[in-house]
């Protein structure tokens, strides 16, 4: 069991983008651990620049909710602007996975809806927690990876690479 977040950016210094996020995360939740980051094309809406992507396993008191509050508030603390759907942003906080919960509302669905089809979201989960189970699907983080028909179009950057 585990909380985890999808991280994502395509505006700006993406890799800084990241960093600045789990900085401002860090203040509310303990980061336990951070993938690496990959460079995928885009997802849905093609014509914009290509995303850096990560994934963070963490550790808080909050709740779900409370949770997704606080990612809502770091992107809106670090300027995030919804121009349209799938679109460019400058940073992209995703809540996947919190322990075995389901949950369907309004603002918050529990497991991430679209995860299992998006290679820049199991990637990078895969690298850090490849035994975490989808609870509604009953297969772990990489048999989901696994599964996708698609591989292409994602690759891990180097240290170094920005």
């Amino acid at each position: 069991m585990g909380i985890y977040i999808a991280l994502g950016s395509n505006l700006g210094d993406r890799k800084g983008n990241l960093e600045e996020a789990l900085r401002r995360l860090s203040r509310k939740v303990k980061i336990v651990s951070v993938s690496g980051l990959y460079e995928t094309r885009p997802y849905g809406v093609t014509d914009q620049p290509d995303f850096i992507n990560a994934a963070a396993s963490v550790k808080t008191d909050l709740g779900p909710m409370e949770l997704l509050d606080l990612l809502l508030a770091v992107e809106d603390e670090m300027g995030r602007r919804r121009l349209r759907r799938w679109g460019e942003r400058n940073i992209d906080l995703d809540l996947l996975l919190y322990d075995d919960k389901v949950i369907k509302t309004q603002k918050l669905t529990l497991p991430h809806p679209d995860m299992q089809n998006r290679m820049f979201v199991l990637a990078p989960l895969d690298e850090i927690a490849p035994d975490a189970l989808h609870p509604v699907l009953k297969k772990t983080v990489h048999e989901l990876y696994e599964d996708l028909p698609d591989k292409s179009g994602c690759r891990a950057l180097g240290a170094k690479e920005n």
